[in-house]
């Protein structure tokens, strides 16, 4: 996950392929046809595999079968995307390592969906995150919520497959929709065909192809240096290697606070309630495997960042003493990567085509995941529901359908997104506006026990609103500004047509020479701290919301959507205090009624939502005993 900006003018598509017939070889285009082939192949063998005896739950849950290491590095791939592979390298570039302390926010990142989301999503027996949304509160607030997460991403998987497209084309010379075309029609075809098994399976092999591009461009462009310790010194010398930025400002783009704290809610809309990863954690085998499948993530994206900080210094170095030609000077900093690897790999067949098919991969992986997630809600939370004969009475080709639907939406958006002019930015940018909402939608159901229906619409509005305000607003003042000089620790748009190296949530505010004052002020608050400033918006004003609504007086409370947070906190006290706040009772029937609905859902017994809103009832009335706790949890 990176964050870059750039600020250069931007390139048109070209259609002079002389550089890339000059730097690729006949080597490099077999390997990059490769990642295609066997990427298809890995579809198409897990989608013949027992053709004619596939389900439902297997095309969108991976039958619940899935290891814990499979899952892992598809968990990294989701949203390990091309964007990711080319921004980080050249924030590091441009602005130094500051970037490289965003690291210190996965282990909480990581740690609280472990503990907190996943057993709670898991024993409710879930295929789509936004069911929990309707046992916690109601169907309308499930169908917001997925409402909101299809917008976020068929805004966002268009420019995921154009972009680095397009980055490709204006420096390698490869055709624009060729490329374009061939990566949306290959992961419809996996992706539909073979379901979340084939997924997970490709994004395994795209991750090791990921990681062996990024590899091969370390180990030879630091030996053309003169190795690593040169590059840390000459990158030392430099001003690159930065020190911990203890600035508490938020409105400071990147400081030690905003990276490891403001970047753990980044974490947790991404890896804690995106249907993308729920679902993966819920085709585990058991809860264990989804828990240790998220522990090893934090290895894995570790790794992914220190390469890609490393690539981003020895450009740096290489550059250096290798100066740029006046194209390389010229371009857009989110071709800089491109660049700089046709320079250092030409006279090497088959490295080229090794990178570009892991920048590829990035994409594919990218891709699939929203194919397949948005096919997932769009059954369960749509089509199900609402529809029910229609939905069992051909379930497999109806799933099949929505995949390839999806496939077929992408190119259409990636059409679109290369006609959107400077729009093309607020797209990117509404995948991290739109997570931060749906983050608080989440914690204000699993934290707060008097949180209802009303005041969750309201409070997912509120943030929706509040994070398109602050976003666009930043947008806004971003391209009034974007002629201005750039402060060290500034950031502005790159505008189309070319790439806008940005994270999955990346919005970048816009900063100016001067202090800005009043709104431009708080449009300059840092894109990490978005997420963390949106779902705080949710909470409070759905809680406002539910006080004066009467909270959930006269609603069932289904105890297993609940985690217990003040028992838990009141478990570290000593045992005198804790008979004293009488939470002890209440701590004890939580756990049992969330144990009893969560064994009757993986028997089978409860078939439906209604059924599970029933053994809500029964959990409810069994919970009125505990009135004296339910009020002290309430008024948290």
């Amino acid at each position: 996950m990176s964050a870059g900006v750039s600020t250069s003018a931007p390139l048109s598509p070209t259609s002079d392929t002389s550089m890339g017939t000059s730097t690729f070889s006949l080597a490099d285009y077999v390997v990059f046809i490769l990642l295609l082939v066997l990427s298809l192949a890995i579809g198409l063998y897990h989608a013949f595999r027992g053709w004619g005896r596939h389900t439902v739950g297997e095309l969108l849950m991976a039958d619940r079968k899935m290891g814990c290491l499979p899952v892992a590095l598809s968990l990294l791939a989701t949203f390990q995307s091309a964007v990711a592979i080319l921004g980080v390298p050249s924030e590091i570039y441009r602005f130094g390592t500051q970037y490289w302390f965003l690291g210190c926010c996965y282990f909480l990142g990581l740690l609280i969906p472990a503990h907190i989301f996943i057993p709670i999503f898991y024993r409710l027996h879930l295929t789509s995150a936004y069911e929990y949304l309707e046992l916690r509160f109601s169907k309308t607030v499930r169908v917001c919520g997925t409402m909101t997460f299809i917008f976020q991403m068929v805004i966002y998987m268009g420019v995921v497959l154009y972009a680095p497209s397009l980055a490709l084309n204006a420096v390698t010379g490869f055709d624009l929709w060729l490329s374009v075309l061939t990566l949306g029609i290959v992961c419809a075809i996996y992706t539909s065909l073979g379901g979340l098994k084939a997924v997970i399976w490709t994004d395994v092999f795209q991750t090791l192809v990921m990681f062996l591009g990024q590899l091969a461009v370390i180990i030879v462009g630091s030996a053309k240096v003169g190795g690593l310790g040169h590059v840390w010194a000459v990158a030392s010398q430099h001003g690159r290697i930065s020190g911990i930025e203890l600035d508490p400002d938020p409105f400071v783009r990147h400081t030690f606070w905003t990276l490891a704290f403001g970047g753990v809610f980044m974490m947790l809309s991404l890896y804690g309630v995106n249907q993308a990863q729920v679902q993966r954690y819920l085709s585990s085998r058991t809860e264990k495997a989804a828990v240790l499948s998220c522990y090893a993530v934090f290895p894995c994206q570790q790794v992914a960042l220190c390469m890609g900080c490393l690539i981003g210094l020895v450009m740096f170095v290489y550059y250096q003493e290798h100066p740029m030609s006046i194209q390389q000077a010229q371009a857009a900093p989110d071709q800089f990567v491109l660049y700089f690897v046709i320079d250092l790999l030409k006279g090497l067949p088959g490295l080229p085509g090794l990178f570009v098919a892991c920048l590829f991969s990035g994409s594919l992986s990218t891709i699939s995941s929203a194919f397949n997630s948005l096919a997932t809600v769009t059954m369960e939370d749509l089509i199900r529901p609402w529809f029910p004969e229609f939905a069992e009475a051909r379930p497999i080709m109806l799933s099949r359908g929505l995949a390839f639907g999806y496939g077929l939406l992408c190119l259409g958006m990636a059409y679109i997104s290369s006609q959107m002019g400077p729009v093309l930015q607020a797209a990117i940018s509404i995948f991290g506006m739109v997570g931060g909402p749906l983050l608080g939608l989440f914690c204000l159901g699993m934290f707060f026990p008097c949180a209802n229906p009303p005041g969750a619409v309201v409070g997912l509005l509120a943030g929706l609103v509040m994070a398109f305000w602050i976003g666009i607003g930043s947008i806004v003042t971003s391209m009034g500004s974007r002629m201005s000089p750039r402060p060290t620790n500034g950031s502005s748009f790159s505008l189309p047509s070319n790439l806008t190296v940005a994270t999955v949530t990346t919005l970048m505010p816009s900063t100016t020479l001067s202090k800005p004052t009043g709104l431009r002020r708080l449009y300059s608050l840092s894109y990490l701290w978005y997420s963390a400033h949106n779902s705080t918006t949710v909470i409070v004003v759905g809680l406002i919301v539910s006080l004066l609504t009467g909270g959930m007086r006269g609603r069932s409370l289904n105890p297993a959507t609940i985690y217990p947070v003040w028992p838990k906190l009141l478990a570290l006290l000593p045992l005198s205090c804790q008979k004293r706040l009488h939470c002890g009772s209440y701590s004890q029937n939580h756990l049992i009624d969330g144990e009893l609905f969560s064994k009757k859902l993986r028997n089978g017994v409860l078939g439906d939502s209604r059924d599970k809103e029933a053994m809500a009832l029964d959990g409810t009335a069994h919970q009125g005993s505990n009135s004296t706790c339910v009020l002290h949890e309430t008024s948290l």
